[in-house]
């Protein structure tokens, strides 16, 4: 004789009342950067609310969390950015990596190629993330091994941020009346010097201390000459020609007083927002906060204009880096929790517009095209950094390599360093960073 079976209470219940039990919520954890924001932005889900790196980032997480059918709950652990990195090692080692973490492509080999990162090329067509809508410079920064190891999130890059009133001014403008900008090292040095005695102010404004922004202004002169930091036997090339005339031309600028060695990052802002300053060399996350504070009274800083990096030399090229999601390994895989990633990696996938809106580029050609792309402030004055984008090859160690080009460089304005000797000595330290570095 067959035994009856007995219904759970909760199912029981469920069927005397006519409904069906909820199913479990599927938990992910996401590691992420960008601020804390959650008090600022709890409950919100409307995304033309959300301002700003953070603001968007957990806007789009509340919304995900409020809307999707499949009772997911994106769970998201905010890490200060100065520490960030070490973190994630730290829980990778422990063996409790997050779900989901962001990762700069400059980050990216340090993980991948120590096998700590789920491959995703399969489950992104799986999805019907279309991999082929990719801009080339995002698709090039997750690749590797005929294999995509991240989904790009945007494309970051230094751009010029213009105070066109002051190139009115000093008369540095073309026949439509636009800010000129120069197409050699020489007529970089004429325009400095013609704004300083048309106008009295600094051609630059420059974070100068012991920020990275000079380095990859250095860089992006580099790559525009033909050159590059690394070559292809993975020998460090500071002592190269393209290397010495960009630290040169750098060094020049300062000297003739063209940028204040003094700015660190807040005071070159203010020193620009004050009108201080023609031109501020920053990226692509300060495009809407500029462009906020221009409207704003009592800031002196009135037309505001963005431009592509300038081309001085024979190539085009600016330095530039991407965020990207990465799907850490687990050491017990839930197919469930996989599953969850991906439905949320298509859901920062089809809201790549949304992230576009901090002023970094989308990574998305499709995007990048869009009417809606163009009508955000100034975004299509610097659509072609997508195309002219460009990043250090895919080695290890990275960070490391960046220190110490910043420490070495810096000082040639800070505490005038030769500026060969501080070369030659980024070249050893670079040297042996790379003797201990692998290339994905």
């Amino acid at each position: 004789m067959k035994m009856k079976t007995l219904l759970p209470a909760s199912l029981l219940l469920a069927v005397v009342l006519g409904s069906t039990p909820a199913l479990a919520a599927t938990e992910i954890t996401l590691f992420r950067f960008f601020g804390g924001c959650s008090d600022e932005y709890a409950n919100v889900t409307d995304l033309a609310k959300a301002v700003g790196e953070c603001g968007i980032i957990q806007v789009l997480t509340n919304k995900f969390n409020a809307e999707n059918k499949d009772g997911i709950i994106v769970k998201t652990q905010s890490v200060e950015w100065g520490v960030y990195y070490d973190r994630l090692s730290a829980n990778v080692a422990a063996r409790t990596p997050p779900d989901i973490a962001v990762m700069h492509r400059s980050v990216l080999p340090n993980y991948q190629l120590r096998n700590l990162l789920q491959p995703l090329g399969k489950d992104f067509a799986a999805v019907g993330i279309d991999t082929a809508d990719f801009v080339p410079v995002a698709r090039e920064a997750v690749s590797a091994r005929g294999e995509l190891w991240a989904l790009p999130f945007d494309v970051h890059a230094l751009l010029w941020h213009v105070n066109a009133d002051l190139f009115i001014k000093a008369g540095l403008v073309d026949d439509k009346g636009q800010p000129k900008m120069p197409t050699s090292p020489a007529e970089l040095m004429r325009h400095a010097e013609l704004m300083k005695a048309k106008t009295g102010k600094p051609y630059f404004a420059i974070p100068s201390g012991a920020d990275p922004m000079p380095t990859w202004q250095y860089l992006t002169w580099i790559w525009q000459q033909g050159g590059d930091l690394v070559d292809t036997e993975r020998q460090a090339q500071l002592g190269s020609k393209e290397s010495k005339e960009s630290l040169r031309l750098l060094d020049t600028l300062y000297a003739a007083g063209h940028a204040n060695p003094r700015h660190d990052y807040a005071g070159a802002q203010q020193a620009f927002l004050g009108g201080e300053a023609a031109v501020l060399v920053n990226g692509t996350w300060g495009v809407d906060t500029y462009a906020a504070q221009a409207k704003e009274p009592n800031v002196a800083l009135k037309n505001y204009a963005v431009r592509d990096m300038p081309t001085l030399h024979g190539k085009d090229a600016v330095w530039s880096d991407s965020h990207t999601w990465v799907v850490p390994k687990q050491p017990k895989p839930d197919a469930a929790k996989q599953k969850a990633v991906l439905t949320f990696l298509k859901f920062l996938y089809d809201n790549n517009l949304q992230w576009a809106r901090t002023g970094h580029l989308p990574v998305r050609a499709s995007v990048l095209a869009s009417a809606e792309m163009r009508a955000l402030p100034h975004r299509g004055e610097y659509t072609r950094t997508a195309i002219i984008a460009t990043a250090l090859p895919p080695i290890e160690f990275q960070r490391g390599i960046m220190d110490v080009m910043v420490n070495e460089l810096n000082s040639t304005w800070l505490v005038h360093k030769d500026p060969d000797t501080a070369l030659t000595a980024a070249q050893r330290a670079i040297s042996a960073i790379l003797r201990r570095s692998r290339f994905r």
